[in-house]
Formats: C-alpha cells, structure tokens, sequence
C-alpha cells in the first residue's frame, strides 16, 4: 500500500474522534480514518456533526468486523461500498477506500482498493479530500489545508475531469465558495465550471434543491449567486431568480426558503418552481406565503397585526418583515419587536359551538363559522367567545 506521511499531528485527538461511534469504529477497523468534510470542519474550528469514515478493506469485510466489534450494521450501499454502523443510535457511514473506473457524469463504477491517495483523488476538493486517524494525524495529499486557510475553493487535479465525473460538483463548488471562499475563484476553475453547465440537466431536482438550500444557509449567499450567475449556472438551475440586492441587505435568518423568496418577484406564485425543484408541501406552502402576503409595512400595528397574526404563525410574520425591510430597505426593527410582543390571536370557536347555536351539521356549519370570522377579523381579532357566539346565533 503506497502512503504519504502524515502532514500533521493534533495532540491530543479532537473529542468526537475518541469518543462513542467513531472511536468504536476505529477501533474494529485498523488502519480506518475519519474522511472528508468533519476533518475539514474541525479544522477550520467549525461545529463537527455526522463522522465519515473510509477503510482499507472491501465492504464486505468491512460490515463484518464492525459486527464483530459489537456494532449495529445497516448496508446502506454495500453494492457502492458503504455501510452505515450504529453504536448507542449514533450513526456513522462506513466507506471502503475506492478508485472509478468509470463515471456517466453522476455515477461512478468503482472497485475497492488499498491505496489512500488514490482514494484521496476521486474527491471533488483538496480540503474535503483530508483524512484522521484515531490518534489525530492528518493526511493532506493535494494541499487542503493550506486551501482551507487560504479561503481556495480548489478542485483534486484537473477541474474539467473532476466536473465530468459528476456534475453535482458544478453546485457543490459554489456552495463550498459561500462557506469557505475568500476573494475570486482561480480562472481555470471558473473556465471548467462553464464549460460543465450542459451537463447540469443530468442531475436530479432534489439533488439541485438539496445543494441550493445548503448554500443559501451559507454566509453571503449573494456572492455564490453572483459567481453562478456569471458562469451560467444560475440562469440553469434557477432562471427565475432576479436581482440579487435584497438577499445582500436581508438582515434575518440563514434560512433557505425566506433568502430565496428575495430572489424572486413579490406577488408571483411560485408553483412552478416549487413544483420543478421538487419541494417538500411545507417548503411550498412557506414559499407561497412569502411571496403572496403582501408585505407589513413598517408602521403596523394593533388592529391590522393582530390579523395578520391570527392568520399566520407569528415566526412566519416575522420573516415577512424581515423580507420587505430587505426589499425596500425601510427599518423595521420596531415592527419585529411589536410581533414578538403580541400575542397571537386566535378565533373562539369551533363546530360544536355552531351546532350549540342550533345549526344543523353541513356545509352551513362552516359557512357560519367563516362569517362570524370575518367579523371577528374585522373588529380586530379582539371579541371574546360569548360575543362570537352571540353573532354565530344571530347567523343562525
């Protein structure tokens, strides 16, 4: 087995790596290292969540050991060489260390193998193509870690070739600039990231939704976008989106769905795009209010919030300031802090009170219901339940 030496050496091991699942898995499988974006994480001092691990032996072997060792098995794609292994409902993914021999664009044909670099060099960047042993040396064959200080985004090797065995790294490269990146791409990488945007049609719509909601919880989305829309990638993925501005002065939350609201046009359904992309229901359903509520102003306050919070969640209201302040550029931190200190009002009653009033059950129970609602809306959300029932009856 050709190796490098190790470029480093953590003493001691970072916690996550001598503790629970990773350490038992370590343990079952000499030789193993944790791979990927939690070295990457841990050494750029970011929070470390799901361990990876890769292993010098086939799958096979690789399940059986861990079973071994006590472990619970999932064989998650044994077929692509992965296990996934469960100690005390911790889980980590289990890789054996693997060479393509062919690839289609999206998927590769591999075959298992011993070497580390060669491994290492199927990866898509030099800062997600790090190891870790249990005793926390690290092994760096392509300069990720000086990349990773530097703030380079930088491909394993030939950008082109990397594209060409998987375009999904088209998406992951910009969302990876929106984390990690400092300052302009290298040319070359901005030349191939062109050059690959006919290939993007291959990949599926949760696999572009997935890497688009990754990068809009990034910090300054607005400047991948920019970078994509300059390659071409944007007006591939996401022709609807516009003017970037609002997303650049959103002062809330890294939530992909409201950033994304702000790249597209207030007041347009976005049932196309929800529907293209594949969205989960509670995704659209949060993107439509977004964008079909029509925008609190500033100056809101007692009748017209407690309609608008009776008839959305008061973190969806909230959003809704934060939305128009970025659209308009008009403060309204005083809004927010009326939101937070209003409760949210809720309509008294219920079908039972409609058939107490002497209705007959039907459709008529609803339609009541929904008059005496309009007048409570009206009123401003403020009649109590003996005075919506006294409407509901005179309804009746």
């Amino acid at each position: 087995m050709r190796d490098d030496p190790p470029a480093d050496h953590l003493t001691p091991p970072p916690e996550w790596l001598r503790r629970g699942a990773p350490a038992a898995v370590l343990a079952a499988l000499p030789g193993a290292r944790a791979v990927g974006g939690v070295v990457r994480d841990a050494l750029a001092g970011r929070p470390v969540h799901d361990v990876d691990v890769a292993a010098p032996y086939p799958p096979r072997e690789i399940a059986d050991r861990l079973l071994a060792a006590g472990l619970k098995v999932f064989e998650t794609g044994l077929q692509h060489g992965t296990v996934t292994a469960v100690l005390d409902h911790e889980p980590v993914e289990v890789t054996s260390l693997r060479r393509d021999l062919a690839t289609d664009g999206r998927h590769a044909e591999v075959a298992w193998t011993t070497d580390w670099r060669e491994d290492a060099a199927r990866r898509d960047f030099t800062f997600n193509a790090l190891s870790m042993d249990a005793e926390g040396r690290i092994w760096d064959y392509f300069g990720g870690r000086e990349d990773l200080a530097a703030g380079r985004v930088r491909f394993v090797g030939d950008p082109a070739t990397r594209l060409a065995e998987d375009y999904l790294r088209v998406l992951r490269f910009f969302r990876f600039h929106a984390r990690y990146g400092q300052g302009a791409p290298e040319a070359v990488a901005l030349a191939a990231l062109r050059d690959a945007v006919p290939g993007l049609p291959r990949l599926s719509a949760e696999r572009v939704w997935m890497e688009l909601k990754r990068l809009l919880e990034g910090p300054h989305p607005d400047r991948a976008l920019d970078l994509m829309r300059q390659t071409g990638v944007l007006g591939a993925v996401l022709p609807e989106a516009g003017d970037l501005a609002p997303l650049a002065r959103l002062n809330g939350p890294a939530e992909p769905v409201l950033r994304l609201s702000l790249l597209l046009p207030q007041g347009t359904p976005p049932d196309g795009l929800t529907q293209r992309l594949r969205f989960s229901g509670e995704e659209a359903k949060r993107l439509r209010a977004l964008l079909l509520t029509p925008p609190p102003p500033p100056d809101l306050e007692g009748a017209g919030l407690r309609r608008l919070l009776a008839e959305h969640p008061p973190a969806l209201v909230t959003d809704l300031a934060h939305a128009a302040e970025a659209r308009d550029g008009q403060d309204r931190a005083g809004l927010r802090a009326r939101i937070a200190a209003t409760p949210r009002p809720v309509f008294p009653l219920q079908g039972r009170d409609a058939l107490a009033a002497g209705l007959q059950p039907g459709p008529a129970v609803g339609q009541a219901l929904a008059r005496v609602k309009a007048w409570w809306m009206a009123t401003g959300c403020t009649a109590s339940a003996e005075e919506c029932r006294a409407r509901l009856r005179g309804a009746a």
